[in-house]
């Protein structure tokens, strides 16, 4: 999972906290869709190109015979680009070129260093050069093209960061990080699977469970947090837990093995020992889930087509996206996955700045159940394993629906070899009801708007559960993010009559654990510009009196956040409190800052205590805002390198110096909270669970801006087509 390093441009070797922000991690590929750069999916009707949009049109059955392709990326790469495949080669060949790079070592991650902020201009005319340009003028003439890379050398147990530069075509810094355990790559999985399954103490013990046929063994390496032993000191060691398919296609987390664990060395790629916490039977059932194996399917449910004739009213230029005045760019690391960069609105001709740069910069999965063992189940799957390498190759009429355009991604394995996720970010349109109406009586008109939003979207699949990433554009200027929860709920197995208070039993002998989700969206704001301040805002009743004589009277409260100990908060929806992200420097035509507002949405802190260890290490998550000043380095909540990290990195170490946060660069940290009672109706598989937030326009524009979207032209509004 290789996030995006964001540098100076410098070819300065020293190493700097503007060459080395990008960090990685590693999850397991359970999807099967990675394809070698240079060739085609096999599962794909998408004919490998660079990466760039591919699109699939919904159509009638007879009429499906090929994606309709939009033009790949012309051969001059734009600065915030996602590297390709060639350079990704051409990097790594660099890199083994100059440095002591050995035959054993193992890639992380092979992603883009951003340019610095100076280098890449955001506003624009509306017309061209887009919001994101260099700002010298020629996009590969101004801007060097970097790659900042993460190597791990396991004989040497150690971690390495680079920066190499593939216009100079040499390597600008090369760097050990003291005491990081990298994160867990997709090798490393496998091969701590194999081992597993091939230790004799881990068949012995199988046996003992009436486990005769270990490759029907699902084995999964979780990362150990500080749950490690004193005798595992210097060790980069994961932990893992067991399930069994009875049938090939049988749902593994029916069957959880109880109490059985192996622990692994990565780097020697040996296991260290074996834990054996007594015997629980296997719990029957399949868990199927699959259409061929529920039974009767329902057939009254009628074929839902969404057509545009025209096709699309989104333009695609390479990773550029502009659609209803919105522009901005795509790109994509391994360690975050999607990421949107230089969000901005056209209005009166030129593209006003929102946002510099969005992505989830953590993932925490925190377990309620304290049993031994059961109590070290949490997960930072962005910081241990990385995201984006585990995205779905998604599916016209399954996961995007409509007029679907598909960005393809490449990414390095672990031997620093690109390959490609063919349709791994979706693109299309919705239809969302009204955008608004009113019905005049005194006329007899109604004035109706129906709204449409642009969908980008990434799903992941990290081990059991899904997450599908979205982010939401309206023709008002609203910008949602949602994240979609899906899978299966994380199982363990319980004696026959045995209950538990930490979890619901979904099926006989299986617990599903209670459990929180944790997201941490980083939102680099630039709202009219670099210089906002950020403001909390809760209403406030006004006490009954001469101001107030009907005691009817309330108000907004705002409160500007000056330093980075005010700037840890939660939510308050008894007080409807929101935080407002404004321009001190600039005014509307009503003489009002121009600014956006973060509503929150559902949300909820961790239960676990604040001295526990896995608290400790995600302390992000104890408050829902964060607000720190922009520094290049700063880009992940728990730090650069979590695994086994003991915490108290990222966002609790940088606050530390309560920074001035008032009219200067900002970042805010927003964390969602999806706290999941499991339930009967989670198993086999889970009904999607939704949770995400709300940045909507408060001033920015001096009225509604959705004044001049056309009544719909459609025969089926009488007296709103428009059409010719």
């Amino acid at each position: 999972m290789t996030p995006a390093g964001q540098g100076t441009g410098s070819t300065n070797a020293a190493d700097t906290a503007d060459q080395r922000d990008s960090r990685v991690g590693n999850l397991p590929d359970h999807s099967g869709l990675r394809t070698p750069a240079a060739g085609t999916s096999s599962t794909s009707p998408v004919v490998a190109r660079p990466p760039g949009a591919v699109a699939c049109r919904h159509v009638a059955e007879e009429d499906r015979s090929s994606p309709i392709a939009v033009p790949a990326p012309p051969a001059a790469r734009h600065p915030l680009d996602p590297l390709d495949a060639g350079e990704i080669t051409r990097a790594v060949e660099i890199l083994r070129r100059e440095r002591p790079v050995t035959p054993a070592a193992r890639f992380v991650s092979v992603s883009l260093n951003e340019p610095a902020k100076g280098q890449v201009a955001f506003a624009a005319p509306a017309d061209r050069p887009a919001a994101g340009h260099s700002a010298g003028g020629s996009d590969s003439a101004a801007t060097p093209r970097e790659a900042f890379i993460v190597v791990l050398e396991p004989r040497q147990h150690a971690t390495y960061e680079a920066v190499v530069s593939l216009t100079a075509g040499s390597v600008l810094s090369w760097r050990p990080v003291p005491g990081a355990r990298g994160p867990v790559t997709q090798a490393e999985n496998d091969e701590c699977e194999r081992v597993t399954r091939a230790d004799p103490r881990v068949r012995a013990a199988l046996e003992r469970r009436g486990v005769n046929d270990p490759g029907r063994v699902q084995v999964e390496a979780w990362g150990i947090g500080t749950f490690a032993v004193p005798e595992d000191a210097g060790r980069r060691v994961v932990w893992t837990l067991l399930f069994y398919r009875e049938r090939p296609d049988d749902n593994p987390y029916a069957k959880p093995i109880h109490g059985l664990h192996a622990i692994v060395d990565l780097d020697d790629m040996a296991v260290v020992r074996v834990e054996d916490q007594g015997i629980v039977p296997l719990p029957p059932g399949s868990g199927a889930y699959a259409a061929d194996r529920v039974g009767p399917l329902r057939d009254d449910l009628k074929p839902l087509e969404i057509i545009q004739p025209q096709g699309p009213s989104f333009e695609v230029r390479g990773w550029e996206i502009r659609w209803q005045r919105w522009s901005l760019r795509l790109g994509f690391t391994a360690r975050e996955g999607l990421v949107l960069h230089t969000i901005g609105y056209e209005d009166q001709g030129t593209v006003r700045p929102v946002i510099w740069r969005a992505s989830v910069a953590e993932l925490f999965i925190p377990y309620a159940d304290p049993r031994p063992f059961q109590g070290w189940r949490n997960a930072f799957d962005i910081g241990e394993y990385g995201i984006g390498n585990t995205a779905n190759s998604l599916r016209l009429g399954c996961d995007c629906l409509g007029e679907v355009r598909y960005f393809d991604v490449e990414l390095a394995d672990s031997s620093g070899d690109p390959y490609t996720i063919s349709q791994a970010i979706c693109l299309h349109e919705e239809d969302v009801g009204l955008l608004w109406k009113h019905f005049d009586p005194a006329t007899a008109v109604t004035e109706t708007r129906r709204s449409r939003r642009l969908v980008i979207s990434f799903v992941i699949t990290a081990a059991n559960y899904e997450y599908g990433i979205y982010w939401y554009f309206y023709q008002d200027g609203t910008i949602e993010f949602e994240a979609k929860l899906t899978g299966i709920v994380l199982t363990s197995a319980l004696a026959p009559d045995e209950t538990s208070e930490f979890g619901t039993l979904v099926a006989p002998q299986t617990l599903a654990a209670h459990h929180q989700h944790f997201l941490s969206v980083r939102l680099d704001m630039a709202v009219d510009g670099l210089r906002n301040t950020v403001y909390e805002v809760d209403t406030e009743a006004v006490p009954p009196g001469a101001d107030n004589p009907l005691g009817n009277a309330f108000r907004p409260v705002k409160r500007p956040l000056r330093r980075e100990s005010e700037a840890q908060r939660v939510i308050d929806p008894l007080r409807g409190r929101y935080w407002l992200v404004a321009n001190p420097g600039k005014t509307n035509s009503l003489g009002q800052e121009p600014g956006y507002k973060l509503i929150p949405g559902n949300n909820v802190l961790p239960f676990s205590h604040p001295d526990a260890p896995v608290t400790q290490r995600a302390v992000f998550a104890t408050r829902h805002l964060w607000v720190t000043p922009y520094q290049p380095d700063e880009r992940f909540p728990a730090g650069d390198y979590p695994n086994q990290h003991p915490g108290g990195a990222g966002l609790p170490a940088w606050t530390k110096a309560d920074r001035l946060i008032e009219n200067t660069d900002v970042v805010l940290w927003y964390t969602l909270g999806s706290h999941h009672i499991t339930r009967p109706e989670d198993w086999p598989v889970m009904p999607v669970d939704r949770i995400g937030f709300a940045l909507k326009p408060a001033g920015f524009f001096d009225h509604n801006p959705a004044l001049d979207v056309a009544p719909s032209p459609s025969r089926h509004c009488p007296g709103q087509d428009t059409s010719p």
